[in-house]
């Protein structure tokens, strides 16, 4: 493990808080973000969120999940050869102004032996990078958080690998339905 995070209830909001003895309570959100040094050092990079005892989510947990699995699905399909990170930023899925205070500042990262380049910024943090686009054969990992000031923070993330047209997706752990 490079890094992990896993926190639950108030500790996931805001991210990056250390995990504790706290005592995750039933229905609470969970989120997982494990950066994995795998076979033959290759690097796995997944996120996920869940509610403790698969209970099923508040109508507010299922709202910013829905809203986190919306936003890497649509970011998913921009990607693909030649596509430049400008153009990426400008059709790329645009956080709603209530979790913007909250937000994780990456939609897309590179991922070989560890992160790695192309580091692709939320539409938000975006300075640019002229000239700069994706490539077949690239890994990169897509991913998002979505939080407001009174929600946990939920986190999502997947590997994908860039191909002429499209992303074919790295991972098989399914999404929460």
């Amino acid at each position: 493990m490079e890094t992990k995070l896993l926190t639950c209830g108030p500790k996931t909001n805001p991210w990056y808080r250390e995990c504790s003895d706290r005592e995750c309570q039933l229905g609470k959100m969970i989120a997982f973000d494990t950066d994995m040094i795998g076979p033959y050092g290759y690097y796995a990079d997944l996120s996920r969120s869940w509610t403790c005892g698969y209970t099923n989510m508040t109508d507010q947990q299922a709202s910013i999940y829905s809203a986190a699995r919306d936003q890497i699905e649509h970011n998913m399909a921009l990607i693909r050869d030649g596509l430049s990170f400008a153009e990426f930023n400008e059709k790329s899925w645009q956080i709603p102004e209530r979790f913007v205070p909250y937000r994780y500042s990456l939609a897309a990262h590179g991922v070989g032996m560890a992160d790695e380049w192309p580091i692709v910024a939320l539409h938000l943090d975006f300075e640019g990078s002229m000239g700069r686009h994706f490539k077949a054969g690239q890994v990169i990992c897509v991913e998002r958080l979505i939080a407001s000031k009174s929600t946990a923070s939920l986190k999502l993330e997947t590997q994908v690998l860039a191909t002429e047209t499209c992303v074919e997706r790295l991972d098989t752990f399914p999404w929460e339905m």
